[in-house]
C-alpha cells in the first residue's frame, strides 16, 4: 500500500500522509517511510490507548513531528478540518487506511446528508446503514487534495454488492477516481477469513482515466499456522506488476477499459470477470484409455520446456499413432534421462553464469559494509541486481530466486549486516556463551539463575561449524567418522534387540536391556550348558554396548578438544579472513543452495508430469479389464476349490 500510491515522488515536506483509521501507526509510518524527504504525518484513532501508541511509535522512529488525535470516530467526528473553513475537511496528498470491515454502527453520531459533504444522494451517495464498507472509502475519496493519491483496504464485496453501494459504484467509476485494484488471499487478516482487495484511488486526471488496472494476486501466498501470509515475492511483484502496468500476464493483471467495466459488465468490478487466474483442467483423453498411447496435447502442453529442451521430447517420447505417442524410456529413467541431457547441463550452466553475474556486482558492497551503509537500501540494491540477472534464465521464476533472497535476509543475514555496519567486520571474533543454569526459590517461586560454569559457546556472527570446517577439517573428519561407527554400533543393538526381544526371544527373560541388568543375567546363566544359546546373544549385546560407550566417550573428548582449538581461533581471525568466511563461505553458499534447489526442482516438475502422463495411459481399458478378469478366474479356482460354487 505504501508502495502503490506513489509516495516516493513526494517532493516537499508540506506534502501531507493521512490515516483515518491509524491503529497503533505501522501503517502511516511504512508509507512515510517510502517517501524521499520528511513528510507530514497525520492520522486518527478511535480507541485513545492504541492512539497513545501510535505516537509513541512516531517518535521511535523519528517521525515524533507526526499528529495523532485519538478518543474520537473519524466517520462521525472527524478531527481534521479545513484550516480556512472548519465546516470542510482538511485534505491531504496521500491516505493509506485499513479501516474496519463492514462497519455495522458507522452511521452512530451522524446526521444524512452529513455536514462534510461525504454521504448525500445529492453527491456520491448514502452507504447501507449496517454496512460501512463505503462510508469509509467516501471519506477517503472527500479527504483527498485534487491531485491525491489513496490505497485503502476492503472486503471484495464492495467491488460487486448491489443496491445502495453498487449507485455508489457507479458514480465513482464514472468520476475516474479508481486508478487500479489488487485482490488479495483469503484468510490474510487475522480475525476475518475473507478476501479483500486494495482499492488504489488517484484523483490526479481522473477525468481522462479510460480505465482501471487490476491484479489478480490471490495465489501468491503461503501457509503460515492458520492463515495466509504473502511472501517478499508476492508483495515484490504486486508492487512491480503495479508500477509498470506489466500486462505480460494476462491470467495476473490486466488493463480493463471503460466501456468493458461499464457497459460489458454493467459497473460489476468482481476481477474473476476480468481476469481468468484458474488452471486449465487436467483432461482424461478417453481414445488414449480405450486404445493406448500419451495424447500429443498434453505432450505439447509442456512447451515451455521443450523451447528449453528441444531435443529431449524426441528422446523421451515416440510417435505411435496420429496424435499419440508412445514413451521411448522406462518410467524409472525418466528422471536420469533428464538430467543428464546435455541442454539441461547446459540449462544449469545458465543458471550458474547468472549467480556468478549477480554475486560478481554485489561482492564489492558486501566486503565494504560501513556505519554509512544503510541495510535496507542494501538489501533493495542487491534483491534487485538479482531480479535482473535471472530474468532472462527461463523456467526458473524470478521472484522464487528473489525469495530465497529475501527470505536468508530475514532469517540470517539482516542480523549479519546489521552487526557488520555498527560494529564492523572485527564482530567475526566475537563468541556467544551459554552458561548452565540451575533452579532457585525465591520470593516463594521457583526462578532458572544462570551459574558460572559455560555450557557452550558459539560465534556470534561466523558459525562454529563453518570455522571448523574451513580451519580443521582433518579434526571434523575424524568426528564424522567417529559418529558415524557409532550410528553403526547403536543399529547393530537395535537390531540385535529386535531379533531377541518379545515373549519367546533369548532376551524374554530381561527386565530391561541396560548394562547392569545384561551383566548380572549374563553371569547367571553362564555356567548353564542350556543358555549356551543366550548367553552369546547376551555377551554380543553386552560387547556392542562396551562400544557404544566408548564410541561416545571418543565423540565427547573429540568435541571438547574441536571446541578448545575453536576457541582459541575465533581471536585469531583476521578480517580478511572475516570477509571471506560471512560473505563466500556463509552468505553466498546459503543463497546458492537455495537457488539451486529451485533449479532442482525444474527437473522435478518435467519428470514428475512426464512420469504421470506414462502411468496414466500405461495399460489400456481392455488390458485392465483382461487383467480383472484374470484375478477374478483365480479367485473363483479358489472359492471351487473350497467347496464354494458361486
Amino acid at each position: 500500500m505504501a508502495k502503490v500510491i506513489g509516495i516516493d515522488k513526494a517532493t516537499d515536506p508540506s506534502m501531507t500522509v493521512y490515516d483515518p483509521a491509524c491503529g497503533s501507526g505501522s501503517l502511516l509510518i511504512r508509507a512515510a517511510d517510502e517517501a524521499p524527504c520528511e513528510i507530514s504525518i497525520y492520522g486518527q484513532e478511535k480507541d485513545n490507548s492504541t492512539a497513545g501508541l501510535a505516537r509513541m511509535n512516531l517518535v521511535l522512529h523519528n517521525k515524533g513531528a507526526g499528529v495523532i488525535v485519538g478518543n474520537k470516530s473519524t466517520l462521525s467526528a472527524p478531527q481534521y478540518k479545513d484550516e480556512n473553513n472548519p465546516e470542510l475537511l482538511k485534505t491531504f496528498n496521500y491516505i493509506v487506511v485499513n479501516p474496519p470491515f463492514s462497519d455495522k454502527s458507522w452511521m452512530d453520531g451522524i446526521t444524512i446528508p452529513d455536514s462534510y459533504g461525504r454521504y448525500s444522494e445529492a453527491v456520491l451517495g448514502v452507504p447501507p446503514e449496517k454496512n460501512g464498507d463505503y462510508a469509509w472509502l467516501l471519506h477517503v475519496l472527500k479527504s483527498l487534495k485534487s491531485t491525491g493519491k489513496a490505497a485503502i483496504i476492503l472486503p471484495h464485496g464492495v467491488l460487486f454488492r448491489g443496491n445502495a453501494e453498487a449507485d455508489i459504484r457507479k458514480k465513482i467509476i464514472d468520476r475516474g477516481y479508481i486508478k487500479g485494484i489488487i485482490g488479495l488471499p483469503a484468510n490474510l487478516f487475522y480475525g476475518t477469513g475473507i478476501p479483500a482487495c486494495i482499492l488504489v484511488l488517484d484523483k490526479e486526471d481522473a477525468a481522462d482515466r479510460t480505465g482501471i488496472f487490476m491484479i489478480d494476486a490471490s495465489k501468491g501466498y503461503v501457509k503460515d499456522g492458520n492463515k495466509n501470509r504473502l511472501r517478499e515475492q508476492d508483495i515484490h511483484k504486486i508492487v512491480t506488476t503495479f508500477l509498470t502496468m506489466d500486462e505480460s500476464d494476462p491470467k495476473y493483471a490486466r488493463f480493463v477499459p471503460n466501456e468493458e467495466i461499464k457497459v460489458t459488465n454493467e459497473y460489476n468490478l468482481n476481477i474473476p470477470r476480468y481476469i481468468d487466474s484458474s488452471e486449465p483442467e487436467d483432461l482424461q483423453d478417453i481414445n488414449a484409455h480405450l486404445n493406448g498411447g500419451i495424447p500429443e496435447t498434453d505432450v505439447d502442453s509442456m512447451a515451455e520446456y521443450w523451447a528449453v529442451y528441444p531435443s529431449l521430447k524426441e528422446i523421451l517420447f515416440q510417435p505411435l499413432r496420429p496424435g499419440y505417442l508412445c514413451p521411448a524410456v522406462d518410467k524409472d529413467e525418466v528422471v536420469s534421462t533428464i538430467t543428464s541431457h546435455p541442454e539441461f547441463i547446459r540449462h544449469a550452466d545458465q543458471v550458474d553464469d547468472a549467480y556468478a553475474q549477480w554475486k560478481e556486482t554485489v561482492t564489492h558492497d558486501l566486503m565494504e559494509l560501513s556505519r554509512d551503509i544503510q541495510p535496507k537500501e542494501l538489501v533493495a540494491k542487491i534483491s534487485e541486481l538479482l531480479l535482473d540477472d535471472f530474468a532472462q534464465v527461463p523456467l526458473l521464476n524470478k521472484y522464487d530466486v528473489y525469495e530465497v533472497l529475501m527470505e536468508y535476509w530475514a532469517e540470517t543475514m539482516q542480523d549479519d549486516v546489521y552487526a557488520v555496519c555498527y560494529d564492523g567486520y572485527e564482530a567475526g571474533r566475537e563468541i556467544a556463551y551459554e552458561y548452565v543454569t540451575k533452579k532457585k526459590k525465591e520470593n516463594g517461586q521457583t526462578i532458572e539463575v544462570k551459574t558460572d560454569k559455560i555450557k557452550g559457546f558459539e560465534g556470534k556472527l561466523l558459525p562454529k561449524a563453518l570455522i571448523a570446517a574451513h580451519f580443521f577439517g582433518e579434526d571434523v573428519k575424524a568426528l564424522d567418522t567417529l559418529r558415524g561407527q557409532l550410528d553403526e554400533v547403536s543399529a547393530k543393538l537395535e537390531e540385535l534387540a529386535e531379533e531377541n526381544g518379545g515373549e519367546d526371544g533369548l532376551f524374554a527373560q530381561l527386565d530391561d536391556l541396560k548394562k547392569a541388568t545384561v551383566g548380572a543375567r549374563i553371569k547367571a546363566i553362564k555356567k548353564d550348558p542350556a543358555a549356551k544359546e543366550e548367553l552369546a546373544a547376551l555377551k554380543e549385546y553386552m560387547s556392542l554396548l562396551d562400544a557404544e560407550s566408548n564410541y561416545k566417550k571418543a565423540i565427547k573428548q573429540a568435541e571438547a578438544d574441536l571446541d578448545t582449538k575453536l576457541e582459541k581461533k575465533y581471536p585469531q581471525l583476521t578480517l580478511k579472513e572475516i570477509r571471506h568466511l560471512l560473505v563466500e563461505e556463509k552468505w553466498f553458499a546459503a543463497l546458492y543452495s537455495g537457488i539451486d534447489a529451485i533449479h532442482e526442482a525444474v527437473s522435478h516438475h518435467l519428470s514428475a508430469r512426464v512420469t504421470q502422463l506414462v502411468e496414466r495411459y500405461e495399460y489400456t481399458l481392455k488390458e485392465c479389464e483382461d487383467e480383472v478378469d484374470q484375478f477374478e478366474a483365480k479367485v473363483k479356482s479358489h472359492l471351487e476349490r473350497m467347496g464354494f460354487v458361486w
